[in-house]
């Protein structure tokens, strides 16, 4: 339910961005009639200026927008500057709106903070601002938009579902006592469980993450931790005694991280935009990813940061799961200069979505539909796409490329809330397709390139980096600080996650790896781990990754580890582990499985000169 819109506040709006249009009108020497329209919202005829106790600070800037939105041509350039300060948000003053998430849970209608649907050439301008949300809230939409940015300020909440406590004392035969933050709004429950709860939301947690008190990282083989907090007994001082909760590595001061498994939304949304732009923003927590694009062309983000709120912060947790996301998108990716730490997934994961071919209608038409059930309900390609076919079982393309002449929903009126298409293909599709159920089809057109450079990635749980595009890829003069998990993984899955694709060109150099590995997670079998997900590899003919001598280069970089696996390729053609260098020390004791630097399964044209390489056989 929307809220309802002032009309009376609206005719004073326009008044008030007419004047300001009027006095900011610029010609442009190749747009006569551009303007440029700066609303400045340190002013107070906005009536937007942040204050306390004030609880409609979402729907008054919604209507601002609005309002703007009949004032400005899709030529004008329009800035809205906020000012340093904090500004409120609350659950019961939201919009609410379908909006369908890649990678999140789908229940709709969300509450939004900032709803931004057709704009062009718009920057929000924070000046430094912090948004504060409260209840369950996706902060940031930006939707159907060309040439817009987002810039300078913070995202966080007031009070965040992971709840997090300190481990005060661990016995063995008594159990493990705690103490909540003081941000954790908890309770003992009648049946004698610890509850969390917060602005429309509550749960009893079961798993989380630990992490060391003075250097913030994963505590060394945890992992994911699970915990049983039934039968709850309250001490003294805020403490509780967990009598089922045992657990000889939690020694006391560790901080645990209680988290649930839902991720309703993320801090920002970006989709089927053009040319978006984002500088120097803060993710201090969100229920979600930090960002999710989907279906965008060309994403810039410049200092976009995933991190916590200074060195003295009490928490050592930001975002539910990854810092950033990029599903389905084109164009160019670049990510420079960004802070990544302490998020409970990776600092960027980059794919496109295979859907499942479920039925074949004729020779040229198929029935397709989504896999997982976090990725469905928009819209997956367009007339004139290319695509190709892939047998789900082998992973092994077929290589003849087709082209979409018609796609629609064939379960929904709109590709709003679909899981299913119908598509037919320009070509004549091969005889397999969609007679046997094991294919999936791939999206090429919706694939981009990807910089990603000059970032900070530390001290998060499961993995750095996921590089999952067939196009340029270039990785460089990063830090990956106790990753936890792999510091960079290639996959590529048609059978579970449902993410494309195949590498064709990465490049891997000049960055700086310490400690990743001190926990194992999906794909960890190396530092740097290529790991398809193939069911039948032993029937694969053709390789997925790669196709070149030098589809894939590692060169160049410093590995400071305490174990051993540095590399784990499978099924590759064409790959270089060239000019790297390896300190190793005894921060921790080496547990990995994979006791071997450079470890091949499946992989052809391989090279790494110096290093004793292991190639298996495949039992899988």
């Amino acid at each position: 339910m929307k809220i309802k819109k002032s009309t009376r506040h609206n005719a004073f709006c326009r008044i008030c961005l007419c004047m300001v249009v009027i006095s900011t009108f610029i010609f442009s020497p190749t747009q006569l009639n551009a303007r440029k329209i700066t609303i400045d919202l340190t002013k107070p005829q906005y009536g937007l200026l942040p204050t306390v106790g004030d609880k409609t600070f979402s729907s008054r800037f919604a209507r601002l927008l609005d309002s703007l939105k009949h004032i400005a041509t899709p030529e004008d350039k329009v800035i809205i500057k906020f000012s340093k300060n904090i500004y409120h948000i609350y659950l019961e003053d939201t919009e609410k709106h379908e909006v369908y998430i890649s990678n999140h849970d789908q229940s709709q209608p969300k509450a939004t903070g900032f709803y931004i649907n057709g704009w062009n050439n718009l920057t929000i301008d924070g000046k430094g601002a912090t948004f504060m949300f409260h209840g369950t809230i996706l902060p940031f939409v930006m939707i159907n938009s060309n040439n817009c940015s987002l810039e300078n300020f913070s995202v966080d909440f007031n009070t965040p579902q992971i709840s997090q406590v300190e481990i005060i004392s661990n016995n063995e035969e008594k159990g493990i006592s705690f103490r909540p933050s003081p941000e954790v709004n908890h309770k003992v429950s009648d049946d004698g469980r610890f509850e969390v709860y917060g602005e429309g939301w509550g749960y009893f947690p079961g798993f989380g993450m630990a992490f060391e008190k003075e250097t913030r990282h994963i505590v060394y083989r945890t992992a994911d931790i699970g915990f049983n907090l039934k039968q709850i007994k309250y001490l003294n001082d805020n403490t509780y005694l967990a009598p089922n909760w045992k657990d000889s590595r939690l020694t006391p001061g560790t901080i645990v991280t209680m988290r649930p498994y839902y991720r309703p939304a993320p801090a920002v949304y970006i989709g089927d935009n053009k040319n978006t732009r984002l500088e120097n923003i803060n993710i201090h927590y969100a229920e979600g990813m930090g960002l999710i694009a989907y279906r965008c062309n060309n994403v810039t983000l410049k200092k976009f940061n995933v991190c916590l709120r200074g060195a003295e912060d009490s928490r050592y947790f930001t975002t539910h799961a990854d810092a950033t996301h990029f599903s389905q998108c084109k164009g160019k990716i670049i990510s420079t200069h960004g802070l990544y730490e302490n998020m409970m997934d990776d600092a960027i994961n980059v794919h496109g979505i295979y859907l499942k071919v479920m039925e074949r209608i004729d020779a040229k038409t198929l029935r397709l539909a989504y896999g997982h059930n976090q990725a469905w309900g928009f819209a997956w390609g367009d007339v004139g796409d290319s695509v190709t076919f892939i047998n789900t079982k082998t992973m092994e393309n077929r290589g003849e490329i087709n082209y979409i002449s018609s796609i629609t929903p064939s379960d929904k009126k709109t590709e709003l809330g679909c899981r299913e298409f119908i598509a037919k293909f320009k070509n004549s599709l091969p005889d397999e397709v969609g007679t046997n159920g094991n294919y999936g089809i791939e999206n090429l057109t919706w694939t981009p390139e990807i910089y990603f450079a000059h970032n900070v990635i530390r001290n998060n749980r499961a993995r750095g980096a996921l590089f999952s595009s067939p196009k340029r890829t270039v990785c460089e003069y990063n830090l990956f600080d106790h990753t936890s998990g792999s510091a960079i993984v290639l996959c590529g899955d048609c059978n579970g996650w449902y993410e494309s694709g195949a590498v064709k060109d990465l490049v891997i150099r000049k960055n700086r790896f310490v400690n990743s590995l001190t926990s194992l997670f999906q794909f960890t079998n190396a530092i740097i781990s290529i790991y398809p997900v193939i069911p039948e590899i032993k029937n694969q003919s053709r390789k997925f990754h790669g196709g070149t001598p030098s589809a894939i280069v590692i060169s160049d970089n410093v590995f400071e580890t305490f174990d051993a696996p540095l590399l784990y390729a499978k099924s590759v053609d064409g790959l270089q582990f060239i000019n790297n260098k390896v300190i190793k020390n005894t921060d921790f004791k080496p547990f990995h499985f994979n006791t071997h630097p450079i470890l091949f399964e499946n992989v052809i044209n391989g090279y790494a000169p110096g290093f004793d390489i292991k190639n298996n056989d495949l039992t899988e």
